[in-house]
C-alpha cells in the first residue's frame, strides 16, 4: 500500500478503532479518515453509501460495533444482533459496490461454538453451536465473516476478516453493567482499594480459562492486513496461551495494590469453560504478538489513572 492510501477506519474512536489509527500513523500513514458516530451513523444505509462514495477510500476497516459482556448482551439481545448487522453489512455491501481496494473486517473470538476443540481454529466455525451468553453479537460477526468471505470467493477481491480473542487497553470501556471481564475487574479492584481494601465480589467460579491480547498488537495485527495481501478470509488474532479467571483476578488485584478479599458468586453464569486460539496461521504468515499480559494490565492500570475523569461509559436502551 502506498502511505498516502486514504483508509477509512469505522469506529475510529473506540479501543480498536483509536489503536489502529496510531498504529497506521505510527507505520507512515498520513491519509486517514474517520467519522463520530454523531457525523455518521453507520445503522443507516444511505448516510453509508453516500460517505463511502464521496471519500472513495482505497481500504476500509470495520472497527465498528456494538460490544460488551455477559451481563450487556444478556440484556439487550436484540441490540447486539440487530445493531451489528446493520453496522457491517453497510460497511461491507458499499465497500464492495465502491471497488474499494481492501476491506478489513474485525470479529471476536466468540463466532466459535461453546464446546469447539482448543486451541480454537478457524475450520471450527459454524461446526456447533454458540455460547448463549453472547450468540447475538456472534451470530452478526459470523455473518460478517461470511459476506467478506463470498465477495472474496465470487469477487476475487482483497476482503479479509481477523477475529481477535478478548481485547483489552487504552480506551477501553469499565462500565461495570457493559463491560468486558478484564476492564470491570480493574475498577472494580480499583474503587474496593479507594473504599477501605473493601471485598471485591467476582461472577462465576474463577474457573474458566481466557487468552486477553492487548489492543496495541492487536493494531499491529491490522497495519500487517493493510501491509500485505493474506491468502485467506479468516484469521485468529491472539497470544495462543491462557490464564483461568482466578489467575487474572489476582494478577489484577496485585496491578492495583488491593488488599482485601475476593468473593467469588458462583451462582452467576460463568460462560464458555475455554476460549484459546489457535494463533499457527496468522504466524505461519508473518504475524504475531509482543505484548506480556502483566505488562499490558500495568499500561492499561496507568491509562485508567490518568483519564478516570474521562472514562467512556456505554449506556444501552432498550
Amino acid at each position: 500500500m502506498n502511505k498516502k492510501s486514504k483508509i477509512y477506519i469505522a469506529g475510529h474512536r473506540g479501543m480498536v478503532g483509536s489503536a489502529v489509527w496510531r498504529a497506521l500513523e505510527a507505520d507512515g500513514y498520513t491519509n486517514l479518515i474517520g467519522r463520530t458516530s454523531s457525523e455518521l451513523d453507520l445503522r443507516d444505509q444511505v448516510a453509508v453509501s453516500q460517505f463511502i462514495t464521496s471519500e472513495q477510500p482505497e481500504v476500509i476497516i470495520d472497527a465498528a460495533a456494538r460490544v460488551g459482556g455477559i451481563l450487556a448482551n444478556s440484556d439487550y439481545p436484540y441490540q447486539f444482533l440487530m445493531e451489528n448487522l446493520q453496522i457491517q453489512n453497510n460497511l461491507i455491501d458499499t465497500a464492495h459496490k465502491q471497488n474499494v481496494n481492501k476491506f478489513i473486517f474485525l470479529g471476536s473470538s466468540c463466532i466459535y461454538p461453546k464446546f469447539a476443540p482448543q486451541p480454537l481454529k478457524e475450520a471450527c466455525l459454524l461446526t456447533d453451536s454458540l455460547e448463549p451468553t453472547n450468540e447475538w453479537y456472534a451470530i452478526a460477526k459470523i455473518t460478517g465473516v461470511k459476506a467478506c468471505e463470498a465477495i472474496r470467493k465470487q469477487y476475487n477481491k482483497d476482503f479479509v476478516s481477523l477475529m481477535p480473542t478478548n481485547l483489552y487497553g487504552s480506551f477501553d470501556n469499565f462500565d461495570l453493567k457493559t463491560s468486558h471481564v478484564l476492564p470491570a475487574m480493574l475498577r472494580k479492584f480499583h474503587e474496593a482499594k479507594e473504599h477501605g481494601n473493601s471485598p471485591v465480589t467476582l461472577w462465576g467460579s474463577g474457573m474458566p480459562m481466557r487468552e486477553f491480547l492487548c489492543v496495541d498488537d492487536m493494531a499491529e495485527s491490522v497495519v500487517f492486513a493493510v501491509n500485505n495481501v493474506l491468502p485467506e478470509h479468516l484469521y485468529n488474532v491472539g497470544t495462543g496461551k491462557d490464564v483461568t479467571i482466578k489467575e487474572l483476578a489476582e494478577t489484577i488485584q496485585k496491578v492495583v495494590g488491593h488488599t482485601g478479599d475476593i468473593i467469588w458468586d458462583s451462582e452467576k453464569p460463568d460462560g464458555t469453560p475455554r476460549k484459546l486460539m489457535d494463533v499457527s496461521k496468522l504466524k505461519a504468515a508473518g504475524w504475531e504478538y509482543k505484548i506480556e499480559l502483566l505488562q499490558g494490565i500495568k499500561q492499561t492500570y496507568a491509562w485508567f489513572l490518568e483519564n478516570q475523569a474521562e472514562l467512556k461509559q456505554v449506556k444501552l436502551s432498550k
